[in-house]
């Protein structure tokens, strides 16, 4: 016997007494029998095609003698059960209901469903479990495997309901006529008996249906896959509940598809500027994958623009864009849409490519001014830090020099001689030693030792910046462009919607929330011309960057004016495509394009759309919107005025200095003039 299993939050009422008598004494013998044999039949269904089930049970009548009789004759181990009156749970109040419902069909963790129906009872009666069904959202679980029990009249009403829209798995046992079953009281007759010949005995007969998905022109129809009495069951085995070849052939299936254009994943012309338009796929990796898709499954598809271009934002607990259109069930599936916690929700996502991670494009770094070249070799501190050696030393052999004078007396060596012999043998000339013992004569060794390595080091590092000019700093992450003095930055409006706006919304490092406050909105042709101004930024995604400026920016040897920083950063995990809740074919596509990935075909498309769509622009453009420029590798670089124009600057600058020397000892000497003592 079936285990009956209450969840904690599924209180449900059983009216099926197990254990009991099936029939009651009111009820007829023949009755007695078809209910007998039809809970065989059921059983057999149970045995070999639902083991280790959730099993969900519905009835609409709590005498039901075939619904008990199925009960009975179910004896496989289930991993779950639960039976239900349809029209008690309706009874109930909203709240009632939704707690009675929770946990109908099992947890995240349950991997297999069915469901049973009784439906031999009156057509009102079958209205209340199809009610209950819509309530319990039974069309979001496609995979289900349903047996219905019901009159052959009802079949095609039942299996094409729109209850079950998305079922995969479907069963109809279909009794001829039920009220044929139930002779007067006082009758001892048996009416298999009185119609004993085989093609006459039709109340005696069962007909088994199965739905088919896509068997009628692409659309759903019932198919009548087994015909037998009821007296001479055969065992239900082999493929009669689901056949596994529902989506090998979808018969031309037409598929709704809404997108918008994000190349190179998807790109297409629309038919006319009217919303919602019809729109015709240019190459890119998305037609490519629906194509093939397309021709290995046999469906065809209608591709319209999203509404108002948008992928998809929640308003009030509806979306609107692509995935609007899959939460009202309007289309099929979307393509290239990036997956939210909140999408996730009202859709099922497949992954296809990794996302496009955001670069930032900027001026290509310019020579730094050649007139530093001669202090550019040593960092500021060093230069600080230099001269803060020679005036210490200087100072401090000035006090040795004190210090021996009043030791043992002797002339004294000036402070400025001190400071002018440390300078001069910074620059390799140094006078004459000042030192007059042995302390002062280490002092001075050292300092020579110390300049020599100065002087090597300085040499080396000038050789290589007048060889190889420096460059401007690049701005590789968003903490270079805040940081950057009087640096402006921005993207096109729609590269900051949706799923990415949601993003840095809800980011809360403090320079994602600066460049969002100074963030620019221009389309991407002004956004170029920016940074070919100098002293902007543009951030955008990479393919896309890519693609544009090869295609427009690029001269013959495939330079262009733009640098892209060295580290991209991804704003979304993946992209792919999105589908209505419920929808039967999700698992056979997104099972192809995992296919795909694995072996690396959307990769390979990838790079040869974007290849294709470049050449096909330059050869639209034909010309080079970027002149030609020399290479930076040069093998030989002659120095020139250029180069080594700093030095000129210093000698000017030393000679002013020195004339202004002059100047103040002139005017010092008619001031203050020498008395010379003969």
């Amino acid at each position: 016997m079936v285990a009956i299993v209450y969840e904690s939050v599924l209180v449900v009422v059983a009216m099926v007494v197990i254990a009991g008598p099936v029939i009651s004494q009111n009820v007829g013998e023949p009755l007695k029998q078809v209910g007998v044999d039809v809970g065989v039949m059921v059983g057999q269904v149970v045995e070999h095609h639902l083991t280790g089930c959730h099993l969900v049970l519905i009835t609409t009548t709590q005498h039901s003698p075939i619904f008990s009789s199925i009960i009975r004759h179910m004896s496989v181990g289930l991993e779950a059960g639960v039976v239900v009156e349809a029209g008690w749970v309706l009874s109930q109040d909203q709240l009632t209901q939704d707690n009675l419902l929770q946990g109908l069909w099992g947890d995240t963790r349950t991997t297999c469903r069915a469901l049973i129906l009784d439906f031999t009872t009156t057509s009102n009666n079958t209205q209340l479990s199809l009610r209950l069904l819509e309530t319990a959202r039974m069309w979001f679980l496609p995979e289900m495997r349903v047996v219905v029990v019901g009159g052959k009249e009802g079949v095609e009403d039942v299996l094409l309901h729109r209850n079950f829209r998305n079922t995969v798995h479907a069963l109809y046992l279909a009794l001829h006529d039920l009220s044929l079953h139930t002779p007067p009281l006082h009758s001892s007759t048996r009416l298999r008996r009185v119609l004993p010949q085989k093609g006459a005995v039709v109340s005696e007969r069962v007909w088994v249906y199965r739905r088919c998905l896509y068997s009628n022109n692409g659309k759903a129809d019932v198919q009548l896959i087994l015909q037998e009495n009821l007296n001479s069951i055969v065992e239900l085995s082999g493929n009669i509940l689901y056949e596994h070849e529902h989506f090998q052939d979808m018969k031309d299936r037409k598929f709704l598809i809404t997108s918008r254009p994000f190349f190179p994943f998807v790109d297409y012309k629309p038919i006319t500027d009217e919303p919602e338009t019809i729109v015709t796929l240019r190459d890119s990796i998305d037609l490519r994958i629906l194509n093939t898709l397309a021709v290995k499954l046999n469906f065809s598809y209608e591709i319209r623009e999203s509404p108002g271009r948008a992928f998809g934002e929640p308003r009030d607990g509806q979306y609107d864009g692509s995935i609007g259109k899959l939460q009202r069930e309007e289309a099929d599936f979307c393509t290239m849409v990036a997956p939210t916690s909140g999408r996730l929700r009202v859709t099922l996502f497949t992954r296809l490519y990794p996302a496009d991670p955001t670069i930032i494009a900027s001026l290509k770094p310019t020579l730094l001014p050649a007139h530093l070249s001669l202090v550019r070799p040593f960092e500021g501190e060093l230069w600080f830090a230099l001269l803060a050696s020679v005036v210490a030393w200087g100072v401090l052999m000035w006090v040795l020099q004190r210090a021996w004078k009043w030791a043992v007396g002797g002339d004294c060596v000036k402070l400025s001689t001190a400071l002018l012999y440390g300078w001069g043998a910074l620059m390799e000339k140094p006078p004459p030693v000042p030192s007059s013992s042995d302390s002062e004569r280490v002092l001075v060794g050292w300092w020579l030792v110390f300049c020599l390595v100065i002087c090597t080091g300085f040499r080396s590092s000038l050789i290589a910046h007048l060889t190889v000019p420096g460059k401007s700093q690049t701005l590789d992450t968003l903490q270079d462009l805040a940081d950057a003095d009087g640096w402006r930055w921005g993207t096109e409006p729609w590269q900051v919607s949706g799923a990415i706006r949601e993003y840095y919304s809800k980011n809360t490092e403090l320079v994602m929330t600066q460049i969002m406050d100074e963030m620019e909105w221009y389309s991407i042709d002004v956004l170029l011309e920016k940074v070919l101004q100098g002293g902007f930024s543009f951030i955008c995604s990479q393919k896309r960057f890519a693609v544009y400026v090869a295609s427009w920016y690029a001269n013959s040897k495939g330079e262009t004016p733009f640098y892209v920083s060295n580290k991209a950063f991804s704003l979304m995990l993946c992209f792919g495509w999105s589908f209505r809740k419920g929808a039967p074919f999700y698992r056979k596509i997104a099972l192809m394009t995992s296919w795909m990935q694995d072996a690396g075909i959307i990769d390979y498309w990838t790079e040869e759309v974007m290849a294709r769509r470049v050449r096909e622009n330059r050869e639209t453009a034909a010309l080079n919107l970027v002149k030609d420029t020399p290479q930076d590798d040069e093998t030989q670089v002659i120095l020139g005025m250029g180069h080594l124009q700093g030095a000129f600057y210093l000698l000017i600058l030393g000679t002013v200095v020195a004339f202004l020397g002059l100047l103040w000892e002139n005017y010092a000497q008619s001031c203050y003039p020498l008395h010379l003592s003969y």
